[in-house]
């Protein structure tokens, strides 16, 4: 079982770029395809990016594609969102995630992943 931590969010004006980091305990993120999900308020929880458990391909959100950056550092055992270009509309609850299935048809899609990080809070001001 891992344990994830998520940190590096704040408040940031619209233009700007944060970096959040996972880190993992427990288990190694090598181990697990790893996600980047988020949660506006009063909306449904969506999919940012994903890194797969073999080979390390990215896969991201069409909404986020060219802002967003996922990647993972073994050695540290984190997991990495670089987000450039802040929007307004980016602004949620940030949550790290990691699941054991490997299937890419999936791999964006939160009911797959069976741990997840309490999150952290972005906010984009105008």
């Amino acid at each position: 079982q891992v344990q994830l931590v998520e940190s590096g969010g704040g408040l940031v004006q619209a233009g700007g770029s944060l970096r959040l980091s996972c880190a993992a305990s427990g288990r190694t993120v090598s181990s697990y395809g790893m996600g980047w999900f988020r949660q506006a308020p009063g909306k449904e929880r969506e999919s940012v990016a994903a890194i797969r458990r073999s080979g390390g391909s990215t896969y991201y959100a069409d909404s986020v594609k060219g802002r967003f950056t996922i990647s993972r550092d073994n050695a540290k055992n984190t997991v990495y969102l670089q987000i450039d270009s802040l929007k307004p509309e980016d602004t949620a609850v940030y949550y790290c995630a990691a699941r054991s299935v490997q299937t890419l048809a999936t791999i964006l899609r939160p009911s797959t992943y069976d741990y997840w990080g309490q999150g952290t809070q972005v906010t984009v001001s105008s």
